[in-house]
C-alpha cells in the first residue's frame, strides 16, 4: 500500500513537471507578450497628448526647423523670472520638469497651460491630471502674453 501511494506521488510530481515548462519560461513568454501592448498603449497615449491643444486662444504653433536664438534666449530670461520657483527643467519640483515636455504635450497645449492656467485646471483632462499628481499645487497665473509664451516654448527647444 506504502509502495503504490508513492508510485502515484512520483507519478503526479512528474505529470506536474512536464506540463507547460518552467515558471521562468511562462512570465518571460508572458512578459514577452505584453510588451508590444504596452508600447502600443503608450504610444496611443503620447499621440493623444499630442492632439491636445488644450484651453485658450492658442490655435497653431509652427516651429521653423532651427530653434530662433533670440526668441529662446528672451524665454530663458521669463523663464527664470517667472517660472523656477515651481519648475527645473530636468528635475520634478512643485511643477514638472520641462525637459522633454515637447514630446509630452503640443506646444499649443503647453503656451495656453502658460496663458491660461486656471480654465485649463478646470476644464482639461491633461492638466487636471497633473495637478492631482503634483499634490492639487495650481498653476500660477503669471499674466504673460501669447508672445511670451511663445518664446518660453522656443526655450523648451532647446532643452
Amino acid at each position: 500500500m506504502k509502495k503504490s501511494f508513492k508510485l502515484l506521488g512520483i507519478f503526479g510530481l512528474a505529470a506536474l513537471v512536464s506540463c507547460g515548462g518552467s515558471t521562468e519560461q511562462k512570465e518571460e513568454s508572458a512578459e514577452a507578450e505584453a510588451t508590444p501592448v504596452v508600447e502600443e498603449v503608450v504610444e496611443a497615449v503620447a499621440a493623444d497628448f499630442m492632439l491636445d491643444k488644450g484651453i485658450g486662444p492658442v490655435t497653431t504653433v509652427t516651429f521653423d526647423e532651427a530653434v530662433n536664438a533670440e526668441m529662446a534666449e528672451a524665454g530663458k530670461v521669463l523663464y527664470g523670472q517667472m517660472c523656477t520657483a515651481c519648475h527645473k527643467p530636468e528635475v520634478k519640483f512643485i511643477g514638472p520638469a520641462q525637459k522633454g515636455v515637447l514630446n509630452r504635450r503640443s506646444p499649443e497645449w503647453i503656451m495656453n497651460m502658460i496663458i491660461n492656467p486656471q480654465e485649463m485646471l478646470e476644464k482639461n483632462e491633461a492638466a487636471k491630471a497633473l495637478l492631482v499628481e503634483y499634490n492639487n499645487v495650481p498653476m500660477t497665473n503669471m499674466g504673460l502674453t501669447e508672445e511670451q509664451a511663445r518664446s518660453i516654448v522656443e526655450y523648451f527647444r532647446t532643452f
